[in-house]
């Protein structure tokens, strides 16, 4: 399994984004990391060009909703749409339903600990 971990838009806090990253590593997952403020467009060309199979959004700056819709019609314009998509970061309760009916396939609020993301990855993929 190969996955990006991406941060779109303008947060500039990258520190969870990382620890995720090391922990995917450290579970034996080969992991891209985009760095900060990528656009949808940006991050979804790196998806096609890395031929990844997950997507790993980090977002702390209450756009998430926004940005996972660019980012999800970016991948079906680009014919990609197999790519799967994760959410993570502050992400209020109210928001994770709405994510999902845009085809989101996981959503991990802030506090949710390391060793369930893991196994949510290696299960998007199984």
């Amino acid at each position: 399994m190969k996955v990006l971990i991406a941060k779109p838009g303008l947060d500039g806090h990258d520190r969870g984004a990382k620890v995720v990253a090391q922990a995917l590593r450290d579970a034996g997952v080969e992991v891209v990391y985009s760095g900060l403020k990528r656009s949808p467009e940006e991050i979804v060309a790196e998806a096609v060009q890395e031929d990844v199979d997950v997507i790993g959004l980090s977002i702390l700056s209450g756009a998430h909703v926004l940005l996972a819709r660019k980012v999800l019609e970016g991948l079906r314009a680009q014919g990609a749409g197999d790519i799967k998509v994760v959410v993570g970061g502050i992400i209020p309760p109210r928001d994770v339903e709405p994510l999902g009916a845009l085809g989101v396939h996981r959503v991990f609020p802030m506090g949710t600990r390391l060793p369930e993301i893991v196994k949510a990855f290696k299960e998007t993929t199984a």
